[in-house]
């Protein structure tokens, strides 16, 4: 059922962004047809759009799902980390993350020097979250603390995935 966390352990992902969890509910992830695993590179422009992500768990429970980036501006100097990329509330079990309620508007990878860190963790809710507000900033957003403030515990499911700015001439345009 659950996952390895050894990745997220080396990644620093435990420690930089969330604490110590066993995994227990499985999350998917894919960029286009690129299966998101912990620490593959995904490009930039593939990922400009909100991934499909869908979740086990239990149907009658709901989760919550926040993309962060905690190496923002740049990983020698992460002064505005955490970066939160996507909030999504209430997201029904055995179900994708498009049946959940959007509190902050997903924002794709720009990384505007080295080799930045996608985080993307579920918690499992206790109840329906009603009226949760976007925060007021994208940046020095605390994944630990927002989980804290709703009563989400620790995580059930991580993974992430670095991404690098793309030189400009090699990007695709759609």
């Amino acid at each position: 059922m659950g996952g390895n966390v050894d990745p997220l352990v080396v990644g620093r992902v435990i420690g930089d962004v969330v604490d110590m969890f066993v995994p227990t509910v499985a999350m998917s992830v894919y960029y286009g047809s690129k299966h998101v695993n912990n620490g593959c590179d995904i490009k930039p422009s593939l990922a400009a759009s909100p991934p499909r992500l869908t979740i086990t768990g239990y149907p009658n429970q709901l989760y919550t799902l926040v993309m962060t980036d905690p190496d923002a501006p740049s990983p020698s100097e992460p002064s505005m980390r955490e970066w939160v990329h996507w909030i999504v509330t209430d997201i029904p079990g055995c179900s994708n993350v498009t049946r959940g309620k959007e509190v902050l508007e997903y924002v794709g990878p720009r990384p505007p020097v080295g080799i930045h860190r996608y985080i993307i963790v579920l918690f499992r809710q206790k109840r329906g979250l009603d009226g949760v507000e976007a925060p007021p900033s994208r940046s020095h957003f605390n994944t630990r603390a927002f989980a804290q403030d709703l009563d989400l515990g620790i995580p059930v499911a991580t993974v992430y995935f670095n991404a690098h700015k793309e030189p400009a001439n090699r990007k695709r345009h759609h």
